[in-house]
């Protein structure tokens, strides 16, 4: 059954594609690549069993069995040009399928694979887990750990009648953009982000100087964009993982939505008393509703963040090497930035999703694109 966290989740999907070159698979029949992958896909599916069922009325899983999408392409591209799995129809719903997969086979002998998985029943830690798992069974190691699917019991199921978010796709055209900033230019963001007098981080990680950073032009192009509406609020918000913030902290393994949303200046108040408060009491919630009533007004421009850097996506080895490059893809929710580490995990990859006029004024930003 989900825990209270899954059912306030929104009904969109966590993309991401894997990038495999095909100096790793030169000597391996691309067929045996197909039977390799579906076969262990299937026996990975066994522990992973709720994502072969759909969500019925929002409030439990129907692990009937009916499957997930699965597609295998022939691209006669490069690995440069692949087809990620589209979660949309084309009336803009969001599909009941709470897994889909696409396989692209290249001309080159590269190979790319996209996975979508629903966010009404996973976070992108779980989504990692599924993959490397998944991974492990096709590279023949039995040693890799299942799921642990008990988090019903830490955050209970409760009657959210009235409350229960809808995907809301926007109607305006988004667009997205990659942002790429390297070694040295994260040491010149860490040190402007700390130099000001009204900085209250002395310390700030990467993660929290290139947030910083893209909120600060965010809302330069928003107040240049609305002619200095002083009426209108913004609010960077980032996705916090609560596996390490627990007493005691749970395994990565732990599979759900198992993080919470905080304001920019309040991630490091998230804590043991701040997960307990958040599984006692209705402050979340209360916050939630606050913010949807204020959004709704237009008094609230959200920037929301969610920071992949520390998930091994590279570490994801299917048998055939660990990938050259590994991305998310374009959301239709403006105001969205996915932060992922790059290969040689010194650098950071901001994919940043925002309404079209927004970002041709952010893709021309001078200070923005001096430093990425």
């Amino acid at each position: 059954m989900p825990s209270n966290l899954d059912q306030i989740a929104q009904s969109v999907y966590i993309p991401i594609i894997l990038c495999y070159s095909p100096q790793f698979g030169s000597k391996t029949d691309p067929t045996q690549k197909h039977n390799s992958l579906k076969q262990s896909l299937s026996e990975t599916l066994i522990p992973f069993y709720p994502l072969s069922g759909r969500i019925k009325d929002d409030f439990f899983i129907d692990c009937d069995n009916t499957g997930v999408e699965y597609v295998e392409a022939q691209a006669h591209a490069q690995l440069s040009e692949f087809l990620p799995v589209e979660p949309y129809s084309s009336t803009g719903t969001v599909k009941e399928t709470l897994l889909a997969i696409q396989i692209n086979f290249f001309d080159c002998g590269g190979m790319a694979i996209g996975i979508n998985m629903s966010h009404k029943i996973a976070d992108g830690s779980s989504l990692i887990t599924f993959m490397n798992a998944w991974a492990s069974k096709s590279r023949g190691d039995s040693k890799y750990l299942g799921p642990n699917f008990d988090i019903d019991s830490l955050f209970p199921p409760r009657d959210l009648s009235g409350f229960i978010p809808s995907a809301v796709l926007s109607k305006e055209k988004i667009v997205t953009r990659r942002f790429v900033f390297d070694k040295s230019k994260l040491k010149i963001l860490k040190k402007s982000a700390c130099s000001g007098a009204e900085s209250i981080v002395k310390d700030p990680t990467r993660v929290e100087a290139v947030s910083a950073f893209i909120w600060s032009h965010f809302i330069e192009v928003a107040n240049a964009k609305a002619k200095m509406d002083s009426k209108k609020l913004f609010a960077a918000v980032h996705a916090v993982n609560l596996r390490p913030k627990m007493n005691p902290p749970l395994s990565d393994h732990a599979f759900g939505n198992l993080w919470s949303f905080a304001l920019a200046n309040a991630i490091r108040k998230i804590n043991e008393d701040y997960v307990k408060k958040l599984q006692d009491g209705d402050d979340y919630l209360n916050f939630l509703k606050r913010s949807k009533e204020q959004f709704s007004r237009g008094d609230l421009e959200f920037c929301n963040f969610s920071s992949w850097c520390r998930f091994p996506v590279y570490e994801v080895d299917y048998g055939w090497g660990k990938p050259v490059w590994v991305c998310t893809t374009a959301m239709p929710f403006k105001n969205v930035v996915i932060l992922m580490s790059t290969r040689d995990g010194d650098g950071i990859d901001a994919w940043v999703n925002m309404v079209e006029d927004n970002m041709a004024m952010l893709e021309h930003d001078h200070k923005l694109l001096s430093l990425a």
